[in-house]
């Protein structure tokens, strides 16, 4: 009952920056010479009370009754398979602390490429939003003000005037609408990433739509590169690094790639020819990998392949920013401009008609 009652907080999967900071610490204490048993206890005592502190309980009470580390940690529920996967690994061959430092690099990795998409959405998501608010009180407030008074001036809803000023705010209502629909596609969007099916969903189209194509195939190759880097470093070969690797990659064209890939080097394919056919890397990537094997450096190729890919998507999402966001300004100048002027050009042609 009591491993029942800490696993309360385990519902919930850990996020790539919590499993990088778990990997970190514990890979220090192994490293230390500290048994993975002891370094969980020191690690409960550092996290305190809360969700983490209960599931550092959960895992230490599991290694108290002899469990090895990896069953503990498949236990808690929270660590993805191939992270446990990976752990046993680390486990039969002594060499945890490296396992764990390939670990905590990957989801390292993970999180700057989700931090750089999160940080590359946020500012054109506010600038809708604004856009949505500045336009709504022009719509909902000023706009039947002025309406009221322009009647009131002697303005027909007839006349040109009236239709000038029904089409600024038919076109504030339209960019309302527009507003909404973008709300409701990123809230579909959000709960579609909770879920293995709608991030598979996610990645075929986000691979195929012509915007987001070319970031999409980067994003899936510097992950891909980055799993096989963590594999080697660990001390797999190339078959059981491609078939680790291939879990890691959510369904979707990569993966498709990936299996296309091993199925490549299975029937006798060296691994570089093997990802340069499957379109996995380019001819001068894959080149560099096979020198990497050749040297006995693939690992660190291959990380430095997921770093240069990481670069590449931080490039072309600021060149599409750089376009977005004055575009998003002009939208909203053209759109606050319409209303606007549809309010003040009737106004002032029936001040002129009175004066």
């Amino acid at each position: 009952m009591g491993n029942q009652k800490n696993r309360r907080a385990v519902e919930k999967p850990l996020s790539p920056r919590e499993l990088s900071a778990f990997c970190a610490q514990l890979a220090m204490l192994v490293r230390s010479g500290i048994p993975a048993a002891e370094a969980i206890s020191i690690m409960r005592g550092d996290a305190g009370g809360g969700p983490g502190g209960e599931l550092l309980a959960a895992i230490g009470e599991r290694l108290e009754d002899r469990a090895a580390l990896g069953t503990a940690l498949a236990e808690a529920g929270v660590f993805p398979r191939y992270f446990v996967s990976m752990v046993e690994i680390g486990e039969r061959s002594g060499r945890l602390d490296e396992v764990l430092d390939a670990l905590c690099a990957y989801y390292e990795r993970e999180e700057s490429v989700s931090e750089g998409i999160r940080s590359a959405v946020a500012y054109p998501l506010v600038m809708i939003v604004m856009m949505a608010l500045v336009v709504g009180v022009l719509v909902i407030k000023v706009l039947p003000v002025f309406s009221e008074v322009f009647v009131e001036l002697g303005g027909g809803a007839s006349s040109f005037a009236g239709q000038v000023m029904r089409l600024g705010a038919a076109s504030g209502r339209i960019a309302i609408a527009l507003t909404a629909v973008v709300l409701l596609l990123l809230a579909a969007y959000l709960l579609m990433r909770a879920f293995p099916a709608g991030r598979a969903a996610l990645s075929r189209w986000s691979a195929v739509f012509p915007l987001t194509r070319g970031i999409s195939a980067r994003v899936a190759s510097g992950r891909f590169a980055s799993a096989m880097a963590m594999m080697l470093s660990s001390g797999l070969d190339s078959d059981q690094s491609l078939d680790m690797a291939v879990r890691l990659l959510d369904e979707g064209p990569m993966r498709r790639r990936a299996e296309r890939c091993r199925e490549l080097v299975s029937g006798g394919a060296s691994f570089a020819d093997a990802v340069s056919q499957a379109g996995i890397f380019p001819g001068v990537y894959a080149r560099m990998v096979s020198v990497g094997f050749s040297t006995g450096s693939a690992d660190m190729v291959l990380r430095k392949l997921a770093s240069r890919y990481e670069e590449e998507v931080d490039a072309r999402v600021a060149r599409m920013l750089s376009v977005l966001e004055p575009t998003l300004v002009a939208i909203l100048a053209v759109v606050v401009g319409i209303i606007l002027l549809s309010v003040m050009l009737p106004l002032m042609g029936v001040m002129s008609s009175i004066g």
